[in-house]
C-alpha cells in the first residue's frame, strides 16, 4: 500500500500542529471507535481545529485490509500561516494508513519488565489527555534504553507523580481486595482509549500514584488499545536496579485483564 504524503508546508510536520489516533481494526471493524473519535474531537477543541466530518472519518476505514490490523489517522491543520500563527482560514488534512498486526500474546501471559524513565513530563493542562503530534518527550524517554528485555518505561511528572508509560497507561491494584486505579491526566499525559473504556465500565478509577505505591502494590499493569494489557513482573529504576518483583497471575484467571481484552476482542 502506498503511504500518503504530506507536503513540507503542512503544519503537522512543521510544528506538530495536529492529532493522531492509532486504532485496532478487526476485519474492517474498528475497536473502541467511539472512544477514539471522542478523543480526536476533544483534541480538535483543545487546538481550536475544525473537526473532521463523520463521513470523512468513516471513509478513512477504506484502507483497512482483512484480519487484524492497526489504522493510524493523522489529522493536521493543513498548510499556511506565517511562522506559528495559523492562517485565518484553514483546510485540515486527514490521512490514514493501515498495517497488519499480531499482538505479543507471550507478554499477556508471562508479564513484562518495566523501568523508570529519567525524563520528567512537563505540566501543560491545555494539552493534557489529547494525542497531539508533538510527542518528543515520549521519544526521548523511549530512547533511554535499548535492552529488549525492558518492554516499557514509566514516566513521572516534575513532582515525582506517576503519569503513564511511554506508549501505555498505568494501572495498579494496591492490595488483593483493592480496586484498580490509574493516575489522573489533567496536567500531562495521554488519556488512552482503553483506559477510558475501563473507567466508563467502572473497572478502573483515577487516583494519584507515586513510585512507592507502585513498589508496594499487589499487581501492576501497563496497557493500551492496541497491545492490550501486560502484567508487570519486574520494576527497575532508571539504572536497571530492581525495585519490585511480582508473580504474574495466569491471564485466564486475571479478571482485570479479561475485562480489558474483551473490549478489544482478544
Amino acid at each position: 500500500m502506498e503511504e500518503p504524503v504530506l507536503p513540507l508546508s503542512d503544519r503537522g510536520l512543521a510544528y506538530g500542529d495536529g492529532l493522531f489516533e492509532t486504532i485496532l481494526v478487526r476485519d474492517g471493524r474498528p475497536l473502541l471507535w467511539a472512544e477514539h473519535v471522542d478523543r480526536l474531537l476533544r483534541g480538535c477543541r483543545a487546538l481550536s481545529l475544525p473537526p473532521p466530518g463523520s463521513v470523512e472519518l468513516i471513509d478513512s476505514l477504506a484502507c483497512c485490509g482483512p484480519g487484524l490490523g492497526v489504522l493510524k489517522l493523522v489529522y493536521t491543520r493543513g498548510s499556511g500561516g506565517r511562522g506559528y500563527a495559523p492562517p485565518p482560514s484553514v483546510s485540515p488534512r486527514l490521512v490514514s494508513t493501515w498495517s497488519s498486526f499480531t499482538p505479543d500474546a507471550r507478554r499477556w501471559h508471562e508479564g513484562v519488565q518495566v523501568r523508570l524513565c529519567r525524563l520528567r513530563l512537563a505540566a501543560q493542562p491545555a494539552l493534557a489527555g489529547i494525542k497531539h503530534l508533538a510527542r518528543l518527550e515520549n521519544v526521548l524517554a523511549r530512547n533511554e534504553w535499548h535492552d529488549t528485555e525492558i518492554a516499557e518505561g514509566l514516566m513521572l511528572d516534575e513532582h515525582g507523580a506517576v503519569v503513564e508509560a511511554t506508549a501505555m497507561n498505568v494501572f495498579l491494584r494496591a492490595s488483593e481486595e483493592a480496586p484498580v486505579v490509574t493516575p489522573p491526566l489533567d496536567r500531562c499525559g495521554v488519556a488512552g482509549t482503553l483506559r477510558q473504556a475501563l473507567i466508563t465500565a467502572g473497572a478502573v478509577s483515577e487516583a494519584p500514584l507515586d513510585v512507592d505505591q507502585l513498589q508496594a502494590g499487589a499487581s501492576l499493569w501497563v496497557g493500551n488499545s492496541v497491545q492490550g494489557v501486560w502484567p508487570v513482573k519486574q520494576l527497575c529504576d532508571s539504572q536497571g536496579r530492581q525495585l519490585s518483583r511480582w508473580t504474574v497471575t495466569p491471564s485466564g484467571s486475571c479478571q482485570f485483564q479479561q475485562q480489558a481484552h474483551a473490549l478489544l476482542g482478544y
